[in-house]
């Protein structure tokens, strides 16, 4: 029987269990079971890390005990021509760029220094470096890229020695493989000897002893302490801070060594500064007698860029490189430039140096290139190095932008006055035998080469148009330093390139196509597969194929009878080009020597620049002769690489205006009309049809002509006078349909003064014109030389002579003019000497004169109501 109270009693517990936790029995037990798991992790990773590393061990013995003889290194790359005839053969290993030392023969601060550079710890660790791979990986996340490499000598070796060129993501595990193999056999100088003797010095040398006698021209036991540090700072990055290539950052690099040796207690503060100072000399380098020097440096250079190989990749790929090379062309120029009587002759031991490219403007291709006298395997390639190029920028900054507005043609007159441009600020001046010669045809100006008109054409379209002209043909100039009228002969920030002026001349050439330079058509592997292929479609327009072909028809005038690029001639080839010349620029100077002298040229077939000069300017270094030698050399080089080539003509493209010379304008008279209160101007009709006329007038403080007016009739009234002022007047035909414009006709000149009888003047010819045909120009004139001799030229314009920031001014348009009046002025027949006729105007009180200049502009006098 249930007792109550104990039934009670039973609920009661009952119902205090259920109330109560369970004392955390799952939570618990939850926890054990993680416990168990990390635990399992924690051993498993241990086991994989066990396993791993047994696995590198076993696979870096097995690398090297397969592969201890071997030397992965040899494998060279060869260039070829585009008939894919051997050219040249990237020889690693053999023929002296490679040469062994012993670990004893290798001078003890050789050793520290290298160590001190690339692997400070190297004594101490067992090929892999736990600290250094640490330290690296903080200075990479803290600077979010990588910035420091932690690969030990006994790494950078097991990769020279073992390893190919490939980049895959288990080259690094098997590298440290290797080391750490390496580590077990090998003692630490046997090692470093390995490693000094394998390591890439960069110019295809290989090993420290090569290196010192490449590069100092001296056994490793003689090198200096700021030599040792050069070499200690190549290899990080061979093609960069090799002291030939690139003397400034290898300067840098030299000085980085340097404090690391000084900080591991190497060498002193005072050691250091004292090596710091030294200045790296490469006439040191041992002579070569190598073909084709300058353009293989060129396309290996060229490959580094499109295919992003590094240089020591591309040498021992065993890479097939098909290029663009014409050798019979390439042994021409070198040839010529051996030649020393094409080249100054220099008082001392720094010669005077040159560089010459060809390109093929069709397509682009770079047919050959020399990059100076003596060239050296991998030296300084003055073709990819900016020079400033005189009057040769012209037809970049002002001539080729003018004709592309539509506005100018060769035929178009432009102004030949000194005068001052930019509010005064800037002031060019000719060089030419004939100082300034007034309003002439834009082909005289540009055959004889005349500064003031090149920067009057410039004002007159606006710099920005030329900027932008420059831009579009390769050019990418200063937007701020280089936004004045300077441009226009050729006053650059930074200067150009000979190859760039290749380039930018080859889109004249090429019918307004622009191409890319290239030397490589493609490249292959060491099994046959294609690496790279050079896009023959990367031709771009940047301006109308009439504006190439106008440009063309001036750059002729250049190189005949008259024009400053005479010596460029070819027989029985066409050629178009232009010179330049950069005056010295050195302070305190007076001298009419050149820095820089230029010659950039083509034919129908191909296209060239000639750079000469010194590589360092001072008095004692400049050219005492002019752009003539370029010119020379441009001929000289071209005829041989040209012979056997079949000849080519320049096409016309459609829309081109034939040029048929418009009569010029004779029986130019004035007289003062107290009626109308204006200069009558009168003038013998031409015979053309669709003519109109257009005047042009210069005041006493004006600097230029200018157009006052335009005439559908043979005379015109000038109404905008003043008394007590001189007035100069020339008159133009303009044939509207063909944009022609006539040469100007004789100027007269009228002063307006008070009690003086009126005057009717009669015309002279002018004796300081000529016609657009340059006759009686002597050869040769202008301010680039052609073949005048040196004491006969006046200096030319100074390179970088800048006119500030100039604003643009607007695009020539004739001014309207007052209707013509229908009264006749009197015409005298034309004299040989200016006379003066003077008739009485009724109820006139002060008076008006005309008087000839002395070149003989006809002379009249006018009588002011």
């Amino acid at each position: 029987m249930k007792q109550p109270g104990a039934s009670g009693n039973h609920s009661t517990a009952s119902g205090r269990a259920t109330n109560k936790p369970k004392g955390g029995g799952p939570h618990k037990k939850r926890k054990r079971v993680g416990l168990i798991w990390l635990l399992f992790v924690a051993l498993f990773a241990v086991v994989c890390a066990v396993v791993g590393y047994l696995l590198i061990i076993l696979n870096g013995e097995r690398i090297l005990s397969a592969n201890i003889n071997k030397l992965n290194l040899n494998q060279a790359s060869v260039i070829v021509d585009r008939n894919d005839k051997e050219v040249s053969k990237l020889v690693l290993g053999h023929e002296g760029n490679r040469e062994l030392v012993p670990f004893k023969e290798i001078p003890p601060m050789v050793q520290k220094a290298f160590v001190a550079t690339e692997d400070k710890r190297f004594y101490e660790h067992s090929g892999v470096d736990l600290m250094g791979i640490g330290r690296a990986l903080v200075k990479d996340v803290i600077a979010r890229k990588a910035v420091e490499g932690a690969s030990t000598i006994t790494q950078q070796l097991a990769k020279n020695l073992f390893l190919n060129a490939d980049k895959t993501i288990f080259r690094k595990g098997t590298e440290a493989s290797i080391a750490l193999a390496l580590e077990k056999h090998r003692s630490k100088e046997e090692i470093l000897e390995l490693y000094l003797n394998r390591i890439y010095f960069g110019k295809g040398q290989y090993g420290v002893k090569t290196a010192a006698k490449f590069y100092f021209n001296k056994p490793l036991n003689e090198l200096k302490l700021w030599e040792i540090a050069t070499l200690a700072g190549i290899p990080k990055a061979p093609s960069t801070y090799n002291p030939i290539s690139n003397p400034e950052k290898s300067m840098e690099r030299r000085n980085v060594v340097l404090s690391l040796m000084q900080e591991q207690g190497l060498i002193t503060a005072a050691e250091k500064e004292a090596a710091a100072k030294e200045e790296y000399d490469p006439d040191v380098v041992p002579k070569q007698n190598a073909k084709y020097l300058s353009y293989i440096d060129y396309v290996v250079e060229e490959a580094k860029d499109r295919t992003g190989l590094s240089e020591e990749e591309l040498l021992s790929g065993g890479y097939r490189i098909t290029t663009t090379i014409d050798t019979k062309a390439q042994l021409a120029m070198e040839s010529a430039f051996k030649n020393d009587s094409l080249f100054e002759k220099s008082k001392d031991k720094q010669i005077v140096q040159g560089s010459m490219v060809i390109m093929d403007q069709h397509d682009g291709s770079l047919i050959a290139m020399v990059g100076g006298r003596n060239y050296e395997k991998q030296g300084w390639n003055r073709v990819t190095k900016q020079r400033q190029p005189g009057s040769s920028f012209k037809p970049i900054a002002s001539y080729g932008p003018a004709i592309e507005t539509g506005n100018f043609f060769p035929w178009s007159i432009v102004q030949d006055e000194k005068q001052c441009f930019d509010n005064g600020k800037y002031c060019p001046s000719n060089s030419n035998r004939i100082k300034y010669r007034g309003p002439i045809p834009m082909s005289e100006a540009i055959k004889e080469s005349r500064n003031v008109s090149a920067v009057w054409l410039l004002n007159e379209i606006g710099v920005k148009k030329g900027l932008d002209f420059a831009d579009n043909l390769g050019f990418t100039l200063d937007k701020k330093q280089d936004r004045n009228l300077s441009i226009a002969l050729g006053g650059l920030t930074h200067g150009v390139t000979p190859l760039q002026m290749a380039r930018g001349y080859g889109a004249f050439a090429n019918g307004g196509e622009l191409q890319d330079p290239h030397s490589i058509l493609n490249i292959r592997n060491s099994k046959g597969k294609l690496v790279y292929e050079y896009d023959e479609n990367s031709a771009e327009r940047v301006m109308s194929p009439q504006t190439a072909f106008y440009v063309t028809e001036l750059l002729k005038g250049v190189t005949q009878r008259g024009g400053t690029g005479v010596r460029a001639n070819i027989s029985g080839r066409i050629v178009a080009g232009k010179t330049g010349t950069t005056q010295h620029g050195i302070k305190g100077l007076k001298s009419s020597a050149n820095r820089d002298v230029w010659f950039v040229g083509y034919t129908p077939e191909w296209t060239a620049a000639v750079w000469m000069g010194y590589d360092k300017t001072d008095k004692d270094h400049l050219l005492k002769n002019s752009s003539g030698q370029a010119a020379e050399m441009f001929s000289t080089v071209m005829s041989k690489a040209l012979e056997g080539k079949k000849k080519l003509g320049f096409p016309k493209p459609e829309g081109v205006i034939e040029k048929k010379p418009v009569q010029a304008i004779t029986g130019l008279t004035g007289v003062y009309s107290p009626d109308l209160v204006a200069v009558e101007l009168n003038w013998n009709a031409v015979t053309e049809k669709n003519i109109t006329y257009k005047v042009y007038r210069k005041g006493s403080t004006e600097s230029t002509f200018r157009v006052i007016g335009e005439s559908a009739d043979p005379m015109f009234d000038d109404m905008q006078i003043m008394p007590d002022e001189t007035y100069t007047y020339y008159v133009t035909a303009y044939q509207s349909d063909t944009k022609q414009e006539s040469p100007p006709s004789p100027q007269i000149t009228i002063t307006v003064t008070t009690g003086m009888d009126p005057v009717s003047p009669s015309p002279t010819p002018s004796d300081g014109i000529v016609d657009e045909n340059g006759d009686g120009i002597p050869d040769g004139q202008g301010d680039e030389g052609g073949i005048i001799p040196p004491d006969e030229q006046s200096p030319p314009p100074e390179e970088g002579d800048g006119g500030g920031n100039v604003s643009p001014s607007p695009s020539p348009s004739p001014s309207p003019s007052p209707s013509p009046s229908p009264s006749p002025s009197p015409s005298p027949s034309p004299s040989p000497t200016p006379t003066t006729s003077t008739r009485s105007l009724p109820g006139s009180s002060p008076s008006a004169s005309a008087s000839s200049s002395p070149s003989s502009s006809p002379s009249g006098s006018l009588i002011w109501p």
